[in-house]
């Protein structure tokens, strides 16, 4: 069990910024509050421009909030600058000193710091055979990977043990499959040494693997934090149903609601039927619901819609673009309603139906697929 008398690694108490003078222009990051736990994987996301790097670099010291207060273990380091704050910064471009070798690039921060050689030695050799950089050690950072170089500047990060590791979109400058590699080597890394972490990224795919919870931000506010899952399942509001993922966006009246079940008219004689949230699904109240491309069920236009289940929905459409993507195909679908819903079917399973172009197909999802929004 968690000791609950633990201060937060870090914590943000009602932190805002402004980069403009004219008071009237909104703050680059407007009031947010965070707590992140010691040993958390930690990401902030979302677009460019939401806040997200400069959240990370009033964290670091290299910017300072115009109201808020920043704690690193429940002591304030809001006026403390970047070198007494027991934190270290990996940057996209690595910053890599290229005359120095591997081993001297790790052992750069030590050295500053008068470690001892011994220590010095020891604590290099130890991030060395973590990070599997050994047969490197003595090449230059021209001589490396990509990879390679991001474990350097990971390395020498970590070698000074710090109170926490900020990561500006490490991963950035890497093609896609190296940045997929080293997804999963950042966690099992940040899993051994028990740092915490705190990353910054726009790439929702790396959020969603690496995290243990997710800030998804937009306009310099947090929209919503939770976990990976919760953040996919049960995105808060339009915008994080829209950001992370595909999502198939819906609106339409409330006619009723009757067993928890609400039923959104959306036209056209088609049933669509949400879940009930306090305060977001009443009796005719316009209804904004999000239901993701892989819950959808397509088969063709003359299946019996009252043979299905009353707690499913159900949409007519005709499929208008199809593309294959691997392990799954995506559909298009322009509806009688209007809407353009995007279904993903596996490849690997048996379908009665194949559409193409220009077919009349029928959607249909459960009840409890769709999700309200705010």
């Amino acid at each position: 069990m968690t000791d609950v008398t633990t201060p937060p690694a870090i914590e943000l108490r009602g932190v805002s910024k402004w980069y403009a003078a004219d008071p009237d222009t909104p703050p680059a990051v407007d009031a947010i509050d965070l707590a992140i736990a010691p040993g958390e994987f930690f990401s902030l996301l979302g677009p460019s421009g939401c806040g997200k790097s400069t959240t990370l670099r009033m964290i670091a010291g290299f910017e300072h909030p115009d109201s808020g207060d920043i704690r690193l273990g429940g002591t304030s380091v809001v006026d403390l600058p970047p070198n007494r704050r027991d934190i270290n910064m990996v940057f996209q471009n690595y910053a890599l000193f290229p005359h120095l070798s591997v081993f001297d690039n790790i052992a750069y921060g030590l050295k500053r710091k008068r470690v001892p050689r011994a220590e010095i030695q020891s604590r290099v050799a130890e991030i060395v055979e973590l990070m599997e950089l050994g047969p490197t050690a003595k090449r230059r950072p021209r001589a490396l990977s990509g990879g390679q170089q991001q474990r350097v500047a990971l390395a020498r990060a970590l070698v000074n043990r710090p109170r926490a590791l900020l990561l500006d979109e490490p991963l950035g400058a890497l093609d896609l499959k190296l940045r997929q590699a080293m997804q999963t080597e950042l966690k099992r890394i940040q899993r051994e040494v028990g740092i915490t972490f705190v990353y910054v990224t726009h790439d929702q795919g790396e959020a969603l693997v690496m995290s243990d919870r997710i800030a998804v931000m937009d306009a310099g506010r947090v929209q919503q934090l939770g976990t990976p899952e919760e953040i996919y399942q049960r995105p808060s509001n339009r915008f994080v149903a829209g950001f992370i993922g595909s999502s198939n966006l819906l609106r339409g009246t409330v006619s009723g609601v009757a067993d928890g079940i609400a039923t959104v008219d959306v036209g056209a004689g088609d049933r669509v039927l949400v879940l009930v949230r306090e305060g977001l699904v009443e009796a005719g109240r316009e209804a904004h619901l999000t239901v993701r491309p892989e819950r959808v069920t397509l088969t063709g236009h003359s299946a019996d819609v009252t043979a299905l289940s009353t707690t499913r929905c159900h949409l007519r459409g005709r499929v208008a673009e199809i593309a294959f993507l691997g392990t799954y195909t995506s559909f298009q679908v322009h509806t009688l309603i209007g809407a353009t819903i995007v279904v993903h079917r596996q490849n690997h399973s048996d379908h009665d139906l194949t559409p193409a172009v220009g077919d009349d197909v029928l959607l249909h999802w459960d009840a409890g697929d769709s999700h309200a929004l705010g």
